[in-house]
């Protein structure tokens, strides 16, 4: 367990490449489904302690996408991408303007149940999860090379 440049992923929930082969990873694509159940998720959360409730947003979704897509054709988890983008960096290349930014990553055997709990147990990215001033949210996934370790990204953020 643990904590801590794809094309564009298919919004409905296609594989973004296939992982049929060993070696080869396997990129999602965020449902609206998906990032609707992890943002309802997240916002039961946030609601115990009094804070507003986050939006699914497609944008943010598909930053999480690409850099879960990313880190497992590395094969490590870094907030940092392969050619040294920042999460900030990732919302803006997608068009979304952001005032404020967070992520969470993760890797591991997870399912989307599994991380969001994984995340919600763990003070330092519960602490993302629990900022004040957030408003939209955005997860993806993909599936590394042994074909068992998923790679959760969380994106967390305010537009201007």
């Amino acid at each position: 367990m643990a904590l801590g440049a794809c094309a564009g992923p298919d919004i409905s929930g296609g594989p973004l490449s296939h992982g049929a082969s060993p070696g080869n990873v396997t990129c999602l694509g965020t449902s609206s489904g998906m990032n609707g159940a992890a943002v309802r998720t997240t916002n039961a959360t946030r609601s115990r302690s009094g804070l507003s409730p986050l939006q699914s947003d497609t944008v943010l979704a598909k930053a999480a996408a690409q850099h879960a897509c990313d880190m497992a054709r590395l094969g490590r988890m870094s907030h940092r991408g392969s050619a040294t983008s920042s999460p900030a960096d990732r919302v803006k290349a997608g068009g979304y303007r952001p005032r404020l930014v967070a992520e969470n990553i993760a890797a591991g055997p997870y399912d989307m149940d599994q991380v969001l709990r994984v995340w919600t147990d763990s003070p330092g990215h519960l602490g993302n999860i629990m900022i004040p001033q957030l408003r939209d949210f955005g997860i993806g996934q993909a599936i590394g090379a042994d074909g068992r370790t998923r790679y959760w990204t969380a994106v967390y953020a305010t537009p201007e």
